[in-house]
């Protein structure tokens, strides 16, 4: 079994909906994405995904998402955007284009991390 990832950025305001504490206000993230793809099969370059093809797909995602409140983003709207629906979220969007997609995580700092995948 092979796997990638792709690792990118975007900066982005939100805050937590029925959360007690800081995080209740809102504030802002330099979020770290993490997009893992796994197989067993490669193409005939003996590579399982081009990383320029997954790095548009995953760029144009997290554009969206990127410089925005992500409580005012109509996928979001009413619901609290925390780094694990968040991670939800691009891996669904990216699950799309890329059936291989194993797990997205999400990084919000250094040392706190939230992924999602499907059992």
């Amino acid at each position: 079994m092979f796997e990638i990832k792709k690792q990118m950025t975007f900066s982005a305001a939100h805050h937590l909906l029925n959360y007690d504490g800081e995080c209740e206000n809102q504030h802002g993230h330099n979020w770290l994405v993490e997009a893992y793809i796994t197989g067993s099969d490669l193409d005939k370059s003996n590579i399982l995904v081009d990383y320029k093809v997954l790095k548009i797909s995953l760029k144009r995602i997290l554009d969206y998402l990127d410089h925005s409140d992500i409580n005012e983003l109509p996928e979001f709207k009413g619901i609290s955007p925390s780094s694990e629906i968040i991670a939800k979220y691009i891996y669904e969007k990216l699950k799309e284009e890329f059936p291989q997609l194993s797990k997205v995580s999400v990084w919000e700092t250094n040392t706190s991390c939230a992924s999602y995948f499907e059992d």
